[in-house]
């Protein structure tokens, strides 16, 4: 697609207008201390011969039971850097096959499941049964949308600070150095959870959703924030209370709070994540950040290019 955001100097200086909540931090300092994490691992059969499998099994937001793939190099000796993984819009944690690569570089490996999702690409296996009942516009972004407190977004940011704080008390697992990772929908929680202050050394967020996340419904063409658009166009007199709900989970505002180094990532033909809303949250971004722009891509971002600018960055910050 062509060129429909701002240009690259316009990026740099752009900052997001949304107002952040008054009551920002003391909302999710109830909703965190609800949050009691603990985790079980289970050895898992593989054909695969380099790394070893285990299925884990995590409590999340509301107790509820949320699912994982542990990867370990095999033969791996003492506690490892561990990357944390989570999926973007509509994936699951897939199967173990289908995430070798940290393993390969000799990282352990956490990949989180998404409740509800995991129906659209990487198959998942975790339900939501905290899910509102409220009528909704079909995916996941208008679920709950009426109040913060019942907003999907809040589970699922809730279950990746307590994915974070289980996998770090695994045997081979070094607490100190872990790295949150995500893509799109994956990287706007992991910036989130980062933001709350969950036990990691880093943050790689590649080209991330839910940031400036008015600014991504008023611009974006495709994706996601197309339900929040089809669900306003219908229900007009709930305008201000959507934004306000959404204004909770805004990036940007985690950004603000989040100090550990990380990497980001934008795309400027990106038409799912214009790429001012991913410049919104690194330019609030508390913490050393870099941002790796690609000129010529959409939401796919820098794919291979940027998996090795990954790996160079966590052999930094590990």
């Amino acid at each position: 697609m062509p060129l429909t955001d701002l240009t690259v100097p316009q990026l740099a200086a752009y900052r997001c207008a949304t107002p952040e909540p008054a009551d920002f931090d003391a909302f999710w300092k109830r909703t965190l201390a609800e949050a009691q994490p603990s985790a079980s691992f289970a050895s898992h059969p593989t054909p695969l011969r380099t790394v070893t499998v285990q299925d884990v099994t995590f409590t999340g937001f509301g107790g509820a039971a949320v699912r994982g793939w542990l990867l370990v190099p095999a033969h791996a000796e003492g506690p490892l850097p561990c990357v944390v993984e989570i999926p973007g819009y509509g994936g699951g944690r897939g199967l173990p096959h289908d995430s070798l690569v940290y393993s390969a570089a000799g990282y352990a490996h956490f990949i989180m499941d998404l409740r509800g999702q995991g129906a659209h690409w990487l198959v998942g296996d975790t339900p939501d049964p905290d899910a509102s009942p409220e009528p909704h516009y079909p995916g996941f972004m208008t679920s709950g949308i009426a109040l913060p407190e019942s907003y999907y977004f809040r589970r699922v940011i809730t279950d990746a600070v307590c994915a974070v704080r289980a996998i770090a008390a695994h045997p081979a697992v070094d607490a100190e150095r872990i790295a949150l990772m995500g893509g799109s929908a994956g990287a706007g929680v992991a910036l989130a959870a980062t933001g709350l202050g969950a036990p990691v050394r880093c943050l790689i967020a590649d080209v991330p959703y839910l940031c400036d996340i008015r600014r991504g419904c008023e611009l974006a063409t495709e994706g996601p924030y197309l339900e929040v658009v089809g669900f306003l166009r219908a229900r007009r007199d709930l305008v201000d209370q959507v934004m306000r709900t959404l204004s909770y989970v805004d990036g940007v505002f985690f950004a603000r709070r989040a100090s550990v180094p990380a990497l980001f990532s934008a795309a400027l033909m990106d038409p799912i994540c214009p790429p001012s809303t991913a410049y919104a949250a690194y330019n609030a971004y508390a913490g050393p950040a870099e941002m790796r722009l690609w000129e010529f891509n959409g939401h796919e971002g820098g794919e291979g290019f940027q998996q090795l600018r990954r790996l160079d960055f966590l052999a930094e910050a590990l």
